[in-house]
């Protein structure tokens, strides 16, 4: 049984809910490529897992909608180390970062006005560019 996994407070996906499987990895490694299967497969089903509210998961569906696959699971591969080993605990961190920042909620923006002086500076600039652009006009082009 997979330990479970720590997201942040208050969300922790338990080690059943998540799905780790090994294959053959390509790339540089010699035989060891051909003989030992050290390509991870993590995955994880957003929709049925009883780490996330429903708000949260609401959240994570929202934001990892173009991640997921229609039956609302979250496919990560690892292959960038030759251990299988640390793939699986490469995959575990990828996806607790991935579920980590779906779960942020941006601070609410708080409308500004430009102030008077950018206003300013804003119309001046628009004058420049228009005599820059006055100048290079032919004479008598005015029409």
């Amino acid at each position: 049984m997979e330990e479970s996994l720590y997201v942040r407070e208050g969300v922790v996906i338990p080690g059943h809910e998540l799905g780790i499987t090994a294959s053959r990895s390509g790339g540089p490694g010699g035989q060891n490529v051909n003989k030992v299967a050290s390509r991870v497969t993590l995955r994880w089903n957003v929709r049925t897992t009883a780490a996330l509210d429903d708000e949260q998961r609401r959240r994570v569906l929202e934001r990892l909608a173009s991640r997921l696959t229609t039956g609302g699971e979250l496919v990560l591969h690892a292959d960038e180390h030759r251990s299988q080993h640390l793939n699986r605990d490469s995959a575990r961190a990828r996806l607790a970062a991935l579920v980590r920042e779906a779960l942020e909620v941006a601070p609410p923006r708080i409308p500004t006005r430009p102030s008077r002086a950018a206003k300013r500076r804003r119309l001046a600039t628009k004058k420049l560019r228009s005599k820059v652009k006055q100048a290079r006009r032919a004479p008598g082009a005015d029409d």
